[in-house]
């Protein structure tokens, strides 16, 4: 009996071997959202091109398994797919050549890496050009370079944040407020760590107290019976 049970524990040993050595599958965004691989000629072809240790994979352009490049140009897509924000990494993004509706003005909400953004001309550059460091225009696609830091300069969001709190980027003309310190709660008026001894303490009272009163109503129903 020792040698198969010996064999079987070999066995499963190089099953989890293959299976935490295998490919993991690249993101959903990089072909379930519109067919083909990444253009020739295309800005996110000359970036992943450029990038060392960056391949391509579908629409996109990985750098460990991270989203650094999508390219969606040419996908005749009347909006962005659920999972656009699977490359909320990404340092550039091609959308050109296609039917988009108007874009939520927190559409690249959390894409801080944004360097370079493609769009078909007849849009503008999310956050406006103020928000970029160099807009141009080529034939049919608009050029949104160098994201601003929206919480730098005397003109920028950085007042918008409660005291106790500091501005942080959060996307093209976007930004968020981090509470510093043991603040936090809604504007970060509140001090103090979570209390978790008490949290817990209160969670086992009331579970165990649930855990009473169901066994002492099946035992009544028991006893019924």
């Amino acid at each position: 009996m020792a040698a198969p049970s010996w064999l079987l524990l070999c066995w499963l040993g190089s099953a989890i071997a293959a299976a935490s050595g295998s490919d993991p599958s690249p993101p959903q965004i990089c072909s379930g959202c519109c067919a083909g691989s990444v253009r020739n000629g295309s800005a996110v072809a000359a970036f992943c091109d450029a990038r060392v240790g960056a391949q391509v994979q579908g629409r996109c352009c990985l750098e460990r398994e991270a989203v650094v490049g999508l390219d969606l140009g040419n996908c005749s897509l009347g909006h962005l797919c659920s999972s656009f924000q699977e490359a909320s990494t990404a340092v550039v993004i091609d959308l050109t050549v296609n039917q988009l509706e108007h874009l939520p003005e927190d559409t690249f909400r959390g894409f801080t890496q944004l360097q370079t953004l493609v769009l078909p001309v007849e849009w503008d550059c999310p956050g406006g050009s103020i928000v970029w460091d160099n807009v141009t225009t080529e034939e049919s696609s608009r050029i949104c370079q160098g994201q601003r830091n929206p919480c730098n300069g005397s003109g920028g969001l950085g007042w918008l944040c409660p005291e106790d709190s500091l501005c942080a980027p959060d996307g093209p003309g976007l930004h968020q407020c981090l509470c510093v310190g043991q603040f936090h709660g809604y504007k970060c008026l509140r001090q103090g760590t979570f209390p978790y001894p008490l949290f817990y303490v209160t969670l086992g009272a009331v579970t165990t107290g649930l855990s009473i009163l169901l066994w002492v109503t099946q035992r009544s129903k028991v006893k019924a019976v």
